[in-house]
């Protein structure tokens, strides 16, 4: 058994990054869609009249549960460090194609 399953905590995973990914992308946008087996999450830099999808990501729909709850937990501990972040309005859409 390793250490860390004794202590009860998730084992540690080597993640690697290039450098592209490493920049992030920008994102002001998230246009969501979904077959039966997974989600589609388009990451979007809206600049009116257009937008242009900076990252897509593709899950399975229990992995996306996960991912919710996770942002969840982050955001909760984000406001109590911080205080509560008002939620904004939409972006306006109209005219864009």
């Amino acid at each position: 058994m390793s250490e860390e399953k004794a202590r009860g905590e998730a084992p540690r995973i080597d993640v690697k990054i290039g450098d592209e990914e490493l920049k992030g992308r920008y994102s002001n946008l998230l246009r969501i869609a979904h077959t039966r087996e997974e989600f589609i999450l388009d990451f979007i830099h809206l600049v009116p009249p257009q937008g242009i999808v900076t990252a897509r990501v593709v899950t399975s729909p229990s992995h996306l549960k996960r991912i919710v709850q996770a942002l969840a937990s982050n955001l909760a501990r984000y406001e109590e460090a911080h205080g509560v972040v008002p939620l904004s309005e939409p972006p306006d859409l109209r005219g864009v194609h």
